[in-house]
């Protein structure tokens, strides 16, 4: 069996596989918290659908061609989701269930970009590089599956031990992932917009920005009030 074989087997495995993780992550807490409802389960396969759809549609607007941005798949996802409560009438924060979906998902997901060959970094001399499209490159793949790792178990910790009001998790998500994204993508090979910054950079700039700020103005408000 050839490894161009093993890697078309491989790499649509774990793209399913993180769907199937994030999903668990996110019915988890769910239960957890007392949130297994039918009605959240449908708010779930929305934002799923959604972010999909999306995710494809701004890879072809920005690449021209076939694949997913997560990037997109997040923003889609979470336009979806605002609206399709909004029909239901669902007025409760979901936010910290798609922070424990996306981290989790995107753990083991980013590995099927690994055999796919996708989202490859640049051409490097460091003793822990992959042979990938011709060259010696970064393992970008890699960087972001352990970035999502470390990010879901900050979220569990954080959790378990009650760190954030509701919805919290939420934003801590969106700004770690903002944050590793925007270091990855000095390693990645991708196109410069603007001032050394490629797309995805000027994104996680803009919303680390919006998630810093919604964290912090977060916890302001909890803060007890000094007598």
């Amino acid at each position: 069996m050839s490894i161009h074989l093993i890697d078309g087997i491989l790499s649509p495995f774990c793209y399913i596989l993180g769907y199937a993780t994030g999903a668990g992550a996110f019915w988890w807490l769910a239960r957890r918290r007392g949130l297994n409802t039918l009605g959240v389960a449908c708010v779930m396969g929305a934002g799923l659908i959604g972010g999909l759809l999306f995710g494809n549609l701004v890879q072809f607007l920005v690449t021209g061609g076939p694949g997913k941005t997560v990037i997109g798949g997040i923003a889609g996802g979470y336009l979806t989701i605002f609206l399709y409560k909004r029909r239901i009438g669902l007025t409760r924060p979901l936010g910290d269930l798609f922070a424990f979906a996306l981290s989790s998902g995107e753990a083991v997901g980013r590995w099927g970009c690994f055999f796919a060959g996708c989202c490859y970094g640049k051409i490097s001399q460091a003793p822990l590089s992959i042979w990938q499209h011709g060259a010696w490159r970064y393992p970008t793949q890699i960087y972001s599956s352990l970035a999502a790792a470390l990010t879901f178990a900050v979220l569990v910790y954080a959790e378990k031990h009650r760190l954030f009001p509701e919805n919290g998790l939420f934003y801590l998500q969106g700004a770690m992932f903002c944050s590793f994204r925007f270091v990855i993508e000095f390693y990645r090979v991708g196109d410069i917009m603007f001032a050394g910054l490629t797309v995805a950079q000027i994104g996680c700039a803009i919303g680390l920005l919006f998630f810093g700020y919604k964290l912090s103005t977060m916890q302001l408000s909890t803060r007890p009030a000094v007598a």
